[in-house]
C-alpha cells in the first residue's frame, strides 16, 4: 500500500471520522467474568489494560489525531444502505462540556445524532477520557435507536458493567506495524470493534479542506466478519472521511463537511438534550447505566 494512495478496496476517497487470546486483560492480571454465558462459547481477545490511576487529567483531550474540545461541533454527511437502498446519511458530534465518573476516571461526553434519509435514526452519549500518555479511552455508549421518530432500542455498554471494558480509540502515536487494539468491549450488546493503524501520511479532500500527513485507522469487528471500515484522522481536526470495503451491509461514507464552535446558546440547547437522553438512559438501561454516577458540568 503506497503512503500517497488516496482509496480505499472499494475505490471509493479516503474518509474520516470519530470509533485473540481468550482472557481479559486488567492490569496485567485476568478479570473475572462474574458469570458471563456469553464468554462460555466464544473467544475473548485481548483487551487493553485499564488502569485508572494513569489519568491525571482526563477531561482535557488533545491527543493530535483526535481532540475533543468542549464547545466543538462535526458535521459529516454521505451515504448508507438501508433496506437495500443507498439513502443520504448526516452524522452531527458534540462535544459537550458535561462529564460524568466512570470507574473512578471522570469522562467527557459527546452527544452524536444520526440521520438516515432526513430522519433521527440514533441519539447517543459517548464517554472519552485522556490517559496520561496521551492515549483517548472509549468507556462505553448510550444510543437510542429510533423508527419513524419512535424509541426501538438502546443497546447500551459502559466500561464495569456487564463485562464491558475500556478500549482505545485512538492511539498518542499511531505507527505502522502496530498490533491492533481494542476500542471497547461490549459482550452484552455485541460491540467488538478493534482498530490498527493502516496507512499514514495520506492526502484526502473533503468540503470542509483538503488535508495532507492524513492517518487511516482500520476498523474490524468480530460480528461483522469480512467487513472492514476506513477513517481517516487529520492532525489537530480528528476524522475527516469514513469509508469501507469488504462485506460491510451498511456500506456507510462520510465525509466532514463543517468543523464550528457552537454558540453559548446552541451549547445550552445541546446540554439540555444530552441530560435529557441521560434520564432515559437511568430508565431504559438500568444494568448497564442505572449504577453510574450522573453527569455534571465539567470544570
Amino acid at each position: 500500500m503506497g503512503n500517497k494512495s488516496t482509496t480505499t478496496a472499494t475505490g471509493q476517497a479516503p474518509s474520516a471520522s470519530w470509533a485473540v487470546t481468550r482472557r481479559w486483560a486488567c492490569g496485567g492480571g485476568l478479570l473475572l467474568l462474574s458469570g458471563l454465558a456469553w464468554a462460555q462459547d466464544k473467544a475473548v481477545p485481548a483487551l487493553e489494560a485499564f488502569d485508572k490511576a494513569r489519568f491525571d487529567r482526563p477531561t482535557v483531550i488533545d491527543n493530535p489525531w483526535l481532540p475533543m474540545k468542549p464547545g466543538m461541533r462535526y458535521v459529516y454527511e454521505g451515504t448508507t444502505v438501508d433496506e437495500g437502498k443507498v439513502v443520504p446519511h448526516r452524522i452531527e458530534l458534540h462535544i459537550t462540556d458535561l462529564s460524568k465518573v466512570i470507574d473512578g476516571v471522570r469522562v467527557l461526553i459527546s452527544y452524536d445524532l444520526d440521520f438516515s434519509s432526513g430522519k433521527l435514526a440514533e441519539a447517543e452519549l459517548a464517554f472519552f477520557a485522556q490517559d496520561n500518555d496521551g492515549n483517548v479511552w472509549h468507556l462505553g455508549q448510550y444510543p437510542e435507536e429510533y423508527d419513524n421518530g419512535k424509541w426501538t432500542k438502546s443497546p447500551a455498554w459502559i466500561h464495569g458493567f456487564e463485562g464491558a471494558r475500556a478500549g482505545i480509540m485512538m492511539k498518542a502515536k499511531p505507527t505502522l506495524g502496530m498490533p491492533s487494539y481494542s476500542q471497547g468491549w461490549g459482550p452484552a450488546v455485541d460491540w467488538t470493534d478493534r482498530g490498527q493503524t493502516h496507512q499514514m501520511g495520506q492526502a484526502t479532500q473533503v468540503k470542509a479542506g483538503s488535508y495532507t500527513d492524513v492517518l487511516v485507522i482500520k476498523e474490524t469487528a468480530t460480528s461483522e466478519v469480512g467487513a472492514e471500515h476506513f477513517k481517516y484522522y487529520a492532525k489537530g481536526v480528528g476524522n475527516v472521511r469514513v469509508g469501507w470495503s469488504g462485506a460491510d451491509k451498511t456500506k456507510e461514507t462520510l465525509e466532514l463537511v463543517r468543523v464550528e464552535t457552537m454558540s453559548a446558546k446552541m451549547m445550552d440547547d445541546i446540554r439540555a438534550r444530552a441530560l435529557k437522553l441521560e434520564k432515559n438512559a437511568y430508565q431504559r438501561s438500568k444494568s448497564a447505566y442505572g449504577p453510574t454516577a450522573p453527569a455534571e458540568r465539567a470544570k
